[in-house]
């Protein structure tokens, strides 16, 4: 049996018998495993680039599951977490599951059940990706537009017509018509709507 697509499982526990369990388990359909005793270790670590997911025991020495939870959503790190314990109780898990996390599972657990969240952990971590890479293309299209390009598209995707746009910039409606056209050229929009979706996404202030 594979997970397919490939990626990386993170498995942070204290416990070396479940880290070395989990790992055997990942890396028999295919996937790279990386095991921590503790978060600090994980924190302090060089991580490969790709789609990846982590395998987290809530209690730790030091930094707990919750508190590494917290702090990489601090710092901006979006990676799916899959949460293992042994001692589970609903606040625990209340939370966890608020704060994102993709399972809570309560040691011993079936081997397929863990393999099965991995892959909804994997898969998630592939979409947020997918999604960081067109924002980060639709921001460089924008980077390449002028100054009044953008105050242009701003004004287009409000709804203005040319000649409102026009007086509204002290400008001709030909000169709009022109810049409008290069607008749409620059940001690679076939159409108004879609325009106006890139000006959402992008998060620009009108």
């Amino acid at each position: 049996m594979s997970v397919g697509h490939g990626g990386t499982v993170f498995i942070i526990d204290d416990d070396a018998g479940v880290r070395e369990s989990i790992r055997d388990l990942v890396e028999s359909v295919g996937l790279r495993a990386q095991s921590f005793a503790t978060a600090q270790e994980f924190l302090s670590s060089e991580r490969p680039d790709g789609a990846s997911c982590l395998v987290l025991d809530v209690r730790l020495p030091g930094i707990s599951g919750l508190d590494l939870q917290n702090e990489l959503r601090r710092v901006g790190v979006k990676i799916p977490i899959i949460f293992i314990t042994g001692h589970p109780d609903i606040p625990m898990t209340v939370k966890a599951m608020k704060s994102g996390a993709v399972e809570f599972l309560t040691k011993p657990f079936r081997d397929q059940d863990l393999l099965d969240v991995i892959q909804r952990a994997l898969e998630r971590a592939r979409t947020l990706r997918e999604k960081h890479k067109q924002l980060a293309e639709l921001q460089r299209r924008y980077a390449g537009l002028s100054a009044r390009e953008r105050e242009v598209m701003s004004l287009v995707v409000s709804g203005m017509l040319n000649k409102q746009i026009a007086a509204e910039l002290g400008t001709s409606e030909t000169t709009v018509k022109i810049q409008r056209a290069q607008v749409m050229q620059k940001m690679q929009a076939d159409s108004l709507p879609e325009l106006v979706r890139m000006f959402d996404k992008l998060n620009v202030p009108h």
